[in-house]
């Protein structure tokens, strides 16, 4: 066993630095340094009562000397650079690893460039956890942005979370910092250790890039390899560019994946397991896309994902991120496109979260009065900051590529548009020009999703902006924000409040089912009845219906007959497809039983044929989102809650009458039809399939030579009680 010479050039007060965890630059004394002409390596082990240099080859072990006064430092003289490992012992414990501090860098000069300029469109790719091989040794690189702090460490079981053993390389003024941490692997528990400028070591922080997480309640991040991914979706991502058209149908079932249905138990699916029921499910009611409530890890059930830490990391509850993927593909497969729910409005204050993340306001604003949302006690992000809006983006842009998923519906957004969002006067801070609009989160909505757009060809954004901002569907480069649709929530809104009225008094509230029509090409629209209208008290679809048993199914089934009917692509929340009694529970399973009873079927058996006349009919969805293909026949007859219109597709598709009967009197009343001809009743709600009566017009109409409505013919048509019929020209 070689002996080693110790040579001058320790300094006394980095050498305490480095024992005491304060200094800001370990691998300036850590790892091997050239010294008076030999290469000095020097280590930091704690619990160490003795340490070796095993040079690679069949050289020798090398003694190292520990120095006087610094419990755990030691150094040692190689004859020559080289790799190296390192041993230790404790009594009779003796053990081999790797010395991080011999690694160099692993990012280079264009990352740290593009990082310190906050334009790393694939910042995932530079930051976070990484499992790779490193100089020939496998191992994790860590890398993480923290410009204000003295030192920051690597913790985690694999060093007993002591922030001593493992501080990280400072890069340069980007105020990244990072280290190849050899050994480390897939599923490895780790945060991050700072010490602040002020040398206060702050609550350890979960990793901002974190692809992977721990079940809550606890909360470190995990180490997960995103290499590797298997797809088998190239027909669909091939076709979804076309599916994807304001022209195409869209009907979209919103999904919380913890509580739509759950196992045995009442454990929760997991990712692998909603492949299969969910996606079967989803498929054969004939919906084209999923939306997913966030699946970002969030630490609180009861936040349903709105209040995201790891916004890198798919939530553990259903399992790792190559399962997610699995999901992602099986979906594609099936036809169905997967939307997310993203949240860059807001992140909570959990104290291992984003806030204050290296001992300063470095994500959101230091000003509460622009960084403290105080309806959800939540941080707003500081869009102002590139590396903060660069963060972001990239991170809508990491959804879409590592995960195929097909779109984002970007939360709140009217939240961020406006400073003065649920703010009184005196609690916001104008813009430079002195007004209200967020110029700020303008860029950031802008910005997110021409990259998006760009990057990712098919995709498609989504905003729920529940004001009349302008051109929020509009492209960028004619001065919108760039989304590709956005939610209807002033039709919803209006809809709703008139369904929930007794029949009696809707002939006041008429023009509530038609003022979204002097409206509904402002923009390209999604009608959602989303998660937000069966929560906090407001009850279930069914539970809103007035009347009796019968006259709230019946209601129901009429709504949603009219919403289909209506321009503007679809959306339901899980459960509202078969009129689940009671007020959405995120703690459990739908009442999957209720489906037992023929009523529940029959709206079920509705949604589902509705779904698919949707899709069947060019006339029901070529023209969502242009006037060309809507037409009111009958709008003005609020004494008798009738409404009639015609939807048109392109030239040689037929048109489609839609005539609907807001009140629980069967009515017999003119309709005009913009042809002659026979015209097929193609979809009636009071169908017994549906759980109704059964009245209707034998299958269809014969047109008369008799104008109507502005049309050159009609017919008379037997409208069921609170039903809705379409007709198809045959």
């Amino acid at each position: 066993m070689t002996e080693t010479t110790l040579t001058p050039g320790l300094d006394h007060g980095a050498a305490l630095a480095i024992v005491e965890g304060r200094h800001g630059d370990a691998f300036a004394v850590l790892g091997p340094h050239e010294r008076a002409g030999k290469w000095v390596v020097t280590a930091f082990v704690p619990g160490a009562e003795a340490l070796w240099l095993l040079p690679a080859g069949r050289a020798e072990p090398v003694a190292c000397a520990a120095v006087p006064g610094f419990p755990g430092l030691f150094e040692g003289v190689l004859k020559k650079r080289g790799p190296y490992r390192l041993r230790g012992r404790n009594g009779a414990t003796t053990w081999e690893f790797e010395d991080a501090y011999r690694f160099g860098p692993v990012l280079g000069e264009l990352d740290e460039y593009l990082l310190g300029e906050g334009t790393h469109k694939r910042l995932w790719q530079a930051l976070g956890a990484h499992v790779m091989e490193h100089e020939g040794v496998q191992g994790t690189h860590f890398a993480v942005w923290a410009p204000n702090a003295q030192r920051v460490s690597v913790v985690g079981d694999f060093n007993h979370w002591d922030g001593r053993r493992h501080p990280m390389r400072r890069r340069g003024a980007t105020g990244v910092w990072e280290i190849f941490i050899p050994g480390m692997r897939d599923g490895a528990s780790y945060k991050y250790e700072i010490r602040t400028g002020a040398g206060t070591i702050l609550p350890l922080k979960a990793d901002p890039v974190g692809f992977g997480s721990e079940h809550p309640p606890a909360n470190a991040s995990v180490v997960r390899d995103l290499g590797g991914a298997e797809w088998n979706d190239g027909e669909w991502m091939a076709t979804r560019a076309r599916r994807h058209r304001i022209d195409q149908p869209i009907s979209v079932y919103e999904v919380h994946l913890g509580s739509w249905r759950r196992a045995p138990g009442n454990r929760m699916l997991s990712y692998l397991e909603l492949a299969e029921q969910l996606v079967d499910y989803v498929a054969d009611m004939g919906f084209t896309h999923i939306e997913l409530l966030p699946v970002s890890e969030y630490p609180f059930d009861g936040s349903w994902g709105y209040q995201p830490v790891g916004l890198y990391a798919p939530t553990v509850r259903h399992g790792t991120p190559a399962e997610f993927r699995r999901f992602v593909d099986a979906a594609h497969r099936k036809g169905l496109g997967v939307i997310l729910d993203w949240v860059p409005g807001h992140f909570p204050t959990d104290a291992h979260g984003l806030g204050r993340f290296d001992g300063t306001p470095l994500y959101e604003h230091a000003d509460p009065r622009e960084g403290f949302h105080q309806d959800w006690n939540t941080f707003i992000y500081n869009y102002g900051r590139s590396e903060v809006q660069n963060y972001l983006v990239s991170n809508a842009l990491y959804w879409l590529e590592e995960y195929h998923l097909d779109g984002l519906r970007v939360d709140a957004v009217a939240s961020m548009l406006y400073r003065d969002y649920s703010r009184g006067e005196g609690q916001w801070i104008p813009n430079r020009d002195g007004g209200r609009e967020n110029y700020e989160a303008i860029a950031l909505l802008r910005r997110a999703n021409t990259v998006a757009y760009g990057e990712v060809p098919g995709i498609m954004t989504i905003a729920e902006e529940s004001t009349a901002f302008p051109g929020v569907s509009r492209p960028v480069d004619h001065g919108g924000l760039g989304f590709g649709f956005k939610w209807n929530m002033g039709w919803m809104n209006d809809t709703l409040s008139y369904m929930q009225k007794d029949p009696i008094f809707r002939k006041y509230h008429h023009h509530q089912m038609t003022f979204g029509l002097h409206y509904a090409w402002s923009e390209n629209y999604i009608l959602p009845i989303s998660h937000d209208e069966v929560v906090h008290g407001k009850g279930s679809m069914l539970g809103k219906m007035p009347g009796g048993p019968w006259e709230k199914f019946a209601n129901l089934r009429a709504y949603y007959g009219f919403m289909w009917g209506h321009p503007g692509k679809k959306l339901l929340f899980m459960g509202q497809e078969f009129a689940q009694g009671a007020e959405w529970n995120h703690n459990q399973s739908l009442d999957w039983h209720q489906l037992q009873l023929r009523e529940h079927q029959g709206v079920q058996n509705l949604v589902r044929d509705l779904n698919r006349v949707y899709r069947d009919t060019p006339a029901l969805h070529r023209n969502d989102c242009r006037p060309q293909g809507f037409q009111w026949l009958e709008m003005d007859d609020a004494e008798g809650s009738t409404y009639a219109w015609i939807r048109r597709g392109e030239a040689g598709d037929p048109p489609v009458v839609v005539v609907a009967n807001m009140t629980p009197v069967e009515r017999r009343i003119r309709v005009g039809l913009p042809a002659g001809g026979q015209w097929a009743e193609i979809l009636n709600s009071d169908a017994a399939i549906y759980g109704g009566g059964n009245r209707g017009n034998l299958g269809g109409l014969k047109a008369e030579n008799r104008p109507w409505h502005g049309q050159g013919h009609s017919a008379m048509v037997t409208l069921p009680p609170l039903g809705v019929v379409y007709f198809r020209l045959v």
